[in-house]
């Protein structure tokens, strides 16, 4: 176990026990199983059941109902009798908040009910209360008689749960705590998790839902380690990013939240949360996880013989792991300045423009420049590209003044404005002092162990990137877990103290 994965730099799905929700398997490496939810009314029963079969009819694999109160709880029971009679036995899941006794009914009736932690018994009053660990262990017990109960009837029902913390609703006891932050909706689920455990009850599987993505994946990584430590052994996580939106916006966000954690191997099941009907989440699911069915660890280590001895010698010292900066907090990596890129600069964006055969001006209206005609200017949008990349062309247009290209040597030195255009270097063409280089900003490729890559003079490049403060570094791979791949070259350019910008290339 490195930190929170079981490799930082190869990619290897994380073991987790098996958890059967009625016949539907997860973790243990069985495939990454796709839900949704219902947003009709659940006392609906004819509409409830309408949509899950859409649903069930896209791809999903689990459709979860809210249940806020008994009523709802107890309908659940039509609504799986007349999923059964049309032929459905996707495994149903009830959506508990603020009401045991709901809890307690649906358990009797669905193969999987969802509780919150932090409202399940708990209620959120946002009062700051300070409690003494006596007065705080009590509270605990409190927990534990109100929980116990729904525990057993899971347990005896063969019932699946899933512990689900939300940033959004920690209670005033875990936030007096821990604040609003990841280790308390850590906390707020390991409470529960040891109460079910004193009971010999392990059909669970965890989340820790935030409709921020940063804080999301930084609860789940803590989450991972603090089971190691604690347990010895880590639950199935469903994963899914709280209210992310709608539209473009909507998948974006959940793409990152959810896909930061697939690539490193985290996640059994996951959950698009759009604000559209629930039947059009399931296609952005399928997108997001299609990628990591045929991942396998042989595929991850390229290179030539020595690349993969550099490769072991990382994966096996634990001196070398502990120069990756901490995944549980945000701290960006310390660079000096190259023109506007690097040190307290905001990342830039690069455009890739290279397939166009002729640029336009219409071209640069899709990354942020629109050029008026009438008053001959361009107007930029906040979200525009900083720099394009055309490999071996030049605009035959006046580009905007703030948008600077990156072209191939070759190109660059033909060119008379480079003030505007910059050269991007290979490593051999980089080390060859016969070359002429920018005075102002030079880019240089790096591979980062891509399988089949030659192996080339490292200690003679990286002795040159140290001492070169025009040099920004790209980094890309061509393998199939190119974060893994990346993330043991930043690795290696933090031991060997190289402070130059980092562009990743994909």
């Amino acid at each position: 176990m490195q930190l929170y994965a079981e490799s930082l730099i190869n990619y290897k799905r994380l073991a987790t026990l098996e958890v059967k929700v009625g016949d539907l398997l997860l973790g243990n490496f069985n495939p990454i199983r796709i839900q949704t939810m219902t947003t009709t009314d659940t006392m609906d029963t004819i509409a409830t059941v309408e949509q899950s079969i859409r649903c069930i009819e896209a791809g999903s694999e689990l459709i979860r109902i809210t249940a806020p109160s008994k009523n709802e709880a107890e309908n659940l029971l039509n609504i799986k009798n007349e999923l059964r009679k049309r032929g459905y036995t996707t495994p149903l899941v009830a959506d508990i908040h603020f009401t045991p006794n709901a809890a307690e009914i649906a358990a009797r009736i669905v193969e999987k009910v969802r509780v919150n932690p932090g409202n399940y018994v708990d209620k959120k009053k946002f009062e700051l209360l300070e409690y003494s660990d006596a007065e705080y262990l009590e509270e605990i017990e409190r927990i534990r008689h109100r929980f116990t109960p729904l525990v057993k009837i899971c347990k005896d029902y063969g019932t699946a749960m899933r512990i689900g913390t939300n940033h959004g609703s920690l209670s005033d006891r875990i936030m007096s705590r821990y604040g609003d932050t990841p280790i308390g909706m850590v906390e707020s689920a390991m409470e529960f998790l040891r109460i079910a455990e004193s009971e010999n009850y392990y059909n669970i599987v965890l989340s820790m839902k935030s409709s921020n993505p940063q804080v999301m994946v930084q609860a789940y990584r803590l989450l991972i380690q603090n089971m190691h430590a604690e347990l010895g052994h880590c639950y199935p996580l469903h994963l899914g990013v709280t209210e992310a939106g709608d539209g473009e916006d909507g998948r974006i966000k959940s793409a990152i939240g959810i896909g930061t954690l697939l690539e490193d191997g985290i996640g059994d099941t996951i959950r698009v949360s759009l604000t559209e009907d629930p039947e059009f989440e399931i296609p952005v699911c399928r997108d997001i996880v299609r990628r990591y069915g045929p991942l396998q660890t042989s595929l991850h280590r390229g290179g030539l013989a020595n690349t993969q001895t550099r490769v072991n010698e990382i994966e096996n010292s634990s001196e070398k792991i502990k120069t990756y900066p901490s995944p549980f907090e945000y701290k960006r990596r310390e660079t000096f300045e190259v023109n506007n890129i690097g040190n307290k600069h905001v990342p830039v964006v690069i455009a890739d423009l290279h397939k166009i055969e002729n640029i336009t001006t219409e071209n640069l209206e899709a990354i942020g420049y629109t050029y008026d005609v009438v008053t001959d200017k361009w107007n930029i949008s906040d979200l525009a590209a900083d720099y394009v990349f055309t490999a071996d062309k030049q605009s035959d247009f006046a580009l905007p003044g703030t948008l600077k290209v990156i072209c191939y040597y070759d190109t660059w030195i033909a060119c008379t404005d480079k003030e505007k255009y910059f050269p991007i270097f290979d490593e051999t063409q980089y080390i060859d002092d016969k070359i002429v280089k920018s005075a102002a900003i030079n880019f240089i490729m790096l591979d980062c162990f891509s399988e089949g890559y030659p192996d080339l003079d490292n200690e003679n490049i990286f002795s040159k990137l140290m001492n070169d403060k025009t040099a920004v570094i790209c980094l890309s791979s061509t393998n199939k877990n190119a974060v893994q791949s990346i993330r043991r070259k930043f690795i290696e350019l933090t031991e060997r103290a190289i402070r130059n910008p980092v562009i990743i290339i994909t």
